[in-house]
């Protein structure tokens, strides 16, 4: 489908043009790629690009010529994702799950470097992990990490792990880079994620996929539990739980976008 011509695109919608392609994406992109849609003038589109990076909307990724969603993008959609409308139904899908699980549930979106947990309901067992809403972890060493790395594509996936300290938070962490290759992979086969003591000691998880409408992992929902609670195998017992809440959140995200 050919793109607008750029006489047709009004100035002061041109950033907003250009965040939304990035946004639909769902992958790094080039102000060239964007612009076989858009149509605007190559210096144009350059200039539009260098204006979102330097405002923090978009980041340049390790490659130096592709980009992604930076800090002010990803902090809009999660924004978004927080509106009252749908967080009443979402701390409600989240309700049922810990009820059903007896542990702490979480939604976490990817950020820059890390996840970022942006809703959590928790256990009643006094024994529990205080992981608050607003908590970073690393991508690397978490459930929710490596279910979001497991979805980027197998370059990306290489420049991280290539550019990634992967320092060793407990004794179970994955700090060999072919064997947390491969065990992404298997994350990507399976379509969920184990945390195995990896990120702390004593505790473990379980995460899976939160898909937007066009398929694309948008955000992760999981479950961590005391060591002296859950062995893999219980925690495996869950996962249908999980996936049926997954897809309860989905569906509260496609039914929130705009029409059109």
């Amino acid at each position: 489908m050919d793109g607008p011509e750029s006489g047709k695109i009004p100035t002061n919608l041109r950033l907003l043009t250009v965040i939304e392609h990035v946004a639909r994406a769902g992958v790094p992109v080039t102000p060239t790629s964007v612009n076989e849609s858009l149509g605007l003038p190559k210096p144009t589109i350059h200039r539009l690009f260098a204006t979102l990076e330097e405002e923090g909307f978009l980041q340049r990724d390790l490659d130096g010529r592709t980009y992604s969603p930076g800090q002010r993008l990803r902090s809009m959609a999660g924004g978004i994702l927080a509106s009252l409308r749908i967080r009443t139904a979402r701390l409600a899908v989240l309700r049922r799950l810990s009820a059903q699980v007896g542990e702490t549930c979480n939604i976490a979106l990817p950020d820059r470097g890390a996840m970022r947990y942006i809703e959590r309901v928790e256990t009643e067992w006094p024994l529990r992990i205080q992981l608050p809403i607003g908590t970073t972890v690393p991508f690397y060493c978490t459930a929710s990490g490596k279910m979001y790395l497991s979805s980027l594509d197998a370059a990306h996936r290489r420049q991280y792990l290539d550019a990634t300290d992967l320092v060793a938070r407990t004794e179970h962490t994955i700090t060999d880079r072919e064997r947390l290759w491969e065990e992404l992979g298997e994350i990507r086969r399976q379509g969920h994620s184990l945390d195995r003591e990896e990120f702390m000691s004593s505790m473990v998880a379980l995460a899976v996929p939160i898909p937007d409408a066009h398929g694309r992992l948008v955000a992760t929902l999981s479950f961590h539990a005391p060591r002296q609670r859950f062995d893999s195998d219980a925690m495996l017992a869950h996962l249908p739980d999980l996936q049926a809440a997954a897809t309860a959140l989905s569906g509260l995200i496609a039914d929130d976008a705009p029409a059109g």
